[in-house]
């Protein structure tokens, strides 16, 4: 699940190593990687039951949501839902992007967040939402791009406008969002961002069911330096590496949802100045490859998940 890094002078080597294995695998360009119209199906695993099967293959394939009571478990890293809902691929203000994943499913209160943030992006001057990855039909982890987004609370959001007219299909699947952030990862591109952009991601951030928005680091710095004497809803908006074509939109867990681990509170101030020198570091922006280069971490299994999970995986 994405926090705010922090290290002290003495964690540089430390932090310089997280900053290159970041950057390998949580890319920005995971998330613009191109569909497909027509999907394959996959191949049925030799033993699911497996304890050594990866989650992300059981949850991967599930390809419908759990029925009963919309109920998320776990954290955002390590969970999943029931009772999911998909957020239709059109609306007036907005479309679903890479169909091909079937990544629309969401808690019913992302749904309906979504469908009334995108209500209401026109009367910030924003056309309407290009809605990229909120979860899979039962949460878990996914085979390809997210470590979050398992319990149907998260939600990516292009940095492009909906364009005035429905997308084709293959729009959909090859189209890639608009990448905000300057060469150099210094700046935001000013041929670019508009003031829409700001607008947009302030109109998310003071919804009181947001507790977090995570952007590249490029694009806090714009919001830090436009926002005007209104900041309050800075604190919520969180850098992040990649997340320099959408931003992500992170709920807090539903009234009443025991089994639900809630995000903890953003640290006190707007995150702006030297708040966020960290991410403009020369270990950040230029990191040095490891000498030994890391063991890759073994899949995750159901055994990290909570047990509420086999249910909602197994359910019929």
């Amino acid at each position: 699940m994405p926090t705010q890094p922090r290290f002290p002078p003495s964690a540089a080597p430390l932090a310089t190593a997280l900053a290159a294995l970041l950057l390998l695998g949580l890319t920005a360009a995971q998330a613009q990687d191109r569909g497909s119209v027509n999907p394959k199906p996959l191949p049925p695993l030799a033993d699911p039951d497996a304890p050594t099967t990866p989650a992300k293959e059981l949850f991967g394939r599930a390809a419908t949501p759990a029925p009963g009571p919309a109920r998320p478990y776990g954290s955002y890293a390590k969970g999943c839902f029931s009772g999911g809902e998909a957020l239709p691929v059109d609306g007036t203000t907005w479309q679903v992007m890479r169909l091909s994943r079937n990544r629309m499913w969401g808690t019913p209160q992302l749904v309906d967040f979504i469908e009334r943030l995108a209500a209401r992006a026109p009367k910030v001057g924003w056309p309407g939402l290009l809605v990229g990855d909120m979860s899979q039909p039962r949460g878990g982890p996914m085979l390809t791009g997210h470590a979050s987004h398992q319990l149907g609370l998260d939600a990516d959001v292009w940095l492009t406008p909906m364009p005035g007219r429905r997308m084709s299909r293959v729009e959909r699947e090859e189209t890639s969002a608009t990448d905000m952030v300057r060469g150099d990862r210094l700046d935001i591109d000013p041929r670019v961002w508009t003031p829409e952009h700001l607008r947009l991601i302030r109109l998310t951030a003071q919804q009181p069911e947001v507790a977090r928005i995570f952007v590249n680091a490029a694009i806090k710095k714009a919001l830090c330096r436009e926002a005007g004497s209104e900041r309050g809803w800075l604190t919520k908006v969180r850098p992040m590496y990649g997340h320099n074509y959408h931003y992500h939109i992170r709920l807090a867990c539903p009234d009443g949802a025991g089994d639900c681990g809630d995000q903890a509170p953003p640290p006190p101030g707007d995150g702006c100045g030297e708040a966020l020198d960290y991410w403009f570091s020369d270990a950040v922006l230029h990191p040095k490859p490891p000498k030994v280069k890391p063991k890759p971490k073994p899949p995750m299994t159901m055994a990290a998940l909570p047990a509420a999970c086999r249910a909602v995986l197994k359910a019929r």
